[in-house]
């Protein structure tokens, strides 16, 4: 079996509102992957996105001296809210991973949904440990940009895309340095320096362009950028 983490991105599943029509379009698209190579598994991940954002900022307004932990574990169950979405409209049996170490998390099917654990990282951390506890040299990192660029592409016009970068390189531009509840990065620090060392690739693309994600899944070209020790 190979086994593929997908790391969906909460802006993704939630922009703004729940997008159903995205949510039944990326079941289509697992299913009839899972039913055409009966030797692929899938572990996704849901982020938080809007949902965590707004009960951040809630938060923050509400209670001026709020801890980041607290923050940290505001975002954390609205991953849980999303992922146990995702567990029922792909219908999926075992629980929500919401630890990833824990000697409790059962993959019996095809595909396992997680959620976020414990403050002071974002989901895309637990990506690379449940790659790591899986066997995947391979996180697919779906977000709503299709590269990482130079620089943030909604403030800075000359922003160019990125095909491919060494970890090295990018943790030397990734920005913040030091992961904060609700941060925004192509792939959060804490995740990017253990992928690193752990010698796990990510591919960052658009999550709306599932034709790109089938592509990158069976090893065709693909739009989205590349990160490995490589």
């Amino acid at each position: 079996m190979k086994v593929f983490v997908i790391s969906l991105g909460g802006s993704v599943i939630v922009p703004k509102d729940v997008d159903a029509d995205f949510l039944i379009d990326f079941k289509k698209t697992i299913n009839d992957i899972c039913l055409s190579d009966s030797e692929k598994k899938f572990i996704l991940v849901a982020g938080g996105g809007y949902t965590a954002r707004l009960y951040q900022n809630a938060a923050r307004k509400a209670k001026e001296d709020i801890s980041p932990e607290a923050l940290d574990l505001i975002g954390i169950k609205s991953t849980h809210l999303n992922a146990e979405l995702l567990r029922n409209i792909l219908d999926v049996k075992d629980a929500v991973v919401t630890n990833p170490l824990s000697d409790d998390v059962k993959f019996d099917g095809r595909i396992l949904i997680a959620a976020g654990w414990k403050p002071g990282f974002s989901t895309d951390t637990d990506s690379v440990y449940l790659a790591k506890r899986f066997n995947s040299k391979l996180i697919i990192n779906l977000s709503n940009t299709d590269y990482v660029y130079t620089s943030d592409p909604r403030t800075c016009k000359d922003a160019k895309p990125i095909e491919r970068i060494k970890w090295c390189e990018f943790l030397d531009k990734i920005s913040p340095k030091e992961w904060s509840a609700g941060a925004n990065t192509p792939f959060d620090p804490v995740a990017s320096a253990m992928a690193q060392k752990e010698s796990i690739n990510v591919i960052c693309a658009h999550g709306h362009d599932l034709l790109n994600l089938r592509n990158i899944i069976e090893n065709k070209h693909f739009k989205g950028t590349l990160i490995s020790n490589d």
